[in-house]
């Protein structure tokens, strides 16, 4: 099983390229626990909700690899959280990095906030690119310093297509 990581700002097409590449490549795909979990609170999220949110999103997570599927793909994972976590609360539980180290994840597409417009859907709050590419930033700060297997995607859509798609490509070669 291989498992890929979309992971980046919000609006930066984490969600359409998880649907297109399992169009694409078949396997399964694992959603944004938060998007649900604030569907069913009905409220913005606070510092004690991440433990919650984070629990949630290892148990989508979990069950998926638990049905080893030969791809995995991964619309958010812990990382996501913990830069949250960290943005909005200036804190973050420690466990969430130890169980986002305790798995492994053979490819992380990075996705950078330029090429593409932010979109409004009710969940996001940051219309502002520079706070996109501050989180960007974050995030790829952590995968380098944590040496995690990482590609940058930019451009528009299609671009972004194209690139995920020879990544992906590129990792289920691999022998």
């Amino acid at each position: 099983m291989k498992v890929v990581v979309l992971t980046g700002p919000e609006s930066s097409g984490k969600s359409r390229l998880t649907a297109h590449l399992l169009a694409h490549f078949g396997g399964e795909a694992v959603g944004e626990y938060v998007r649900h979990f604030i569907d069913q609170q009905a409220r913005d999220t606070c510092y004690a909700d991440i433990p919650l949110i984070a629990e949630g999103q290892l148990r989508w997570e979990d069950a998926a690899r638990a049905r080893q599927p030969h791809l995995l793909i991964l619309d958010t994972h812990l990382l996501s959280n913990k830069v949250w976590s960290q943005t909005l609360f200036g804190d973050c539980p420690d466990w969430l990095e130890q169980q986002l180290l305790a798995r492994h994840y053979d490819l992380h597409l990075l996705l950078a906030p330029e090429g593409i417009q932010w979109t409004a859907d009710g969940q996001r709050c940051q219309p502002e690119l520079l706070d996109r590419q501050t989180f960007f930033a974050a995030s790829q700060r952590w995968l380098e310093h944590h040496r995690q297997a990482f590609e940058i995607i930019h451009g528009d859509w299609n671009t972004r297509a194209e690139q995920a798609i020879a990544s992906v490509e590129r990792l289920l070669n691999e022998r």
